[in-house]
């Protein structure tokens, strides 16, 4: 496998309960989200966000390469998108992904929140859980990994 990855090591998979999501969430932890890669449409029922993931899995390899990789993170059957300390008018803001959780409210049916560094929050109101994780290319190797602060028992995004 070449530094900067191969098709082969792509991931894509489908989400549709509680633990898919989890390991969903494990992959995109620390993934970077550019605001104006954050697309909602009402209309479709759909919330698609574009990101650069961390590649993990190379990380924790027997010889640790760090990458990123452009994915793509798709919900179905959304019927509400609210934010929280994400201004949508900052288009070029960066902020960094922590994790994605689902909590039922009336199975199927609950509420999807993506967590970011910060305190922002986008929470998603779901019909159910329906989603897809998809990589959307080769990785390129980048020069830090992230790493983790505890600061009153919340986890705090250090590097970039």
């Amino acid at each position: 496998m070449s530094a900067r990855g191969t098709e082969m090591d792509q991931i894509k998979f489908i989400v549709l309960d509680e633990e898919d999501l989890q390991v969903a969430s494990a992959h995109l932890q620390d993934a970077v989200v550019k605001v104006s890669d954050i697309l909602w449409r009402p209309q479709e029922k759909r919330f698609v966000v574009a990101l650069n993931r961390f590649d993990w899995e190379s990380a924790n390899a027997d010889e640790p390469k760090f990458r990123r990789r452009r994915a793509a993170l798709r919900f179905e059957r959304v019927q509400s998108c609210k934010c929280k300390d994400m201004n949508p008018a900052g288009k070029d803001t960066v902020h960094n992904l922590l994790a994605v959780e689902f909590a039922p409210t009336d199975m199927p049916s609950g509420v999807v929140s993506l967590f970011f560094s910060g305190g922002g929050v986008l929470r998603l109101e779901v019909e159910c859980l329906e989603a897809e994780l998809a990589d959307l290319g080769p990785a390129w190797v980048t020069t830090c990994c992230p790493k983790h602060a505890e600061i009153e028992g919340v986890a705090v995004a250090e590097q970039r």
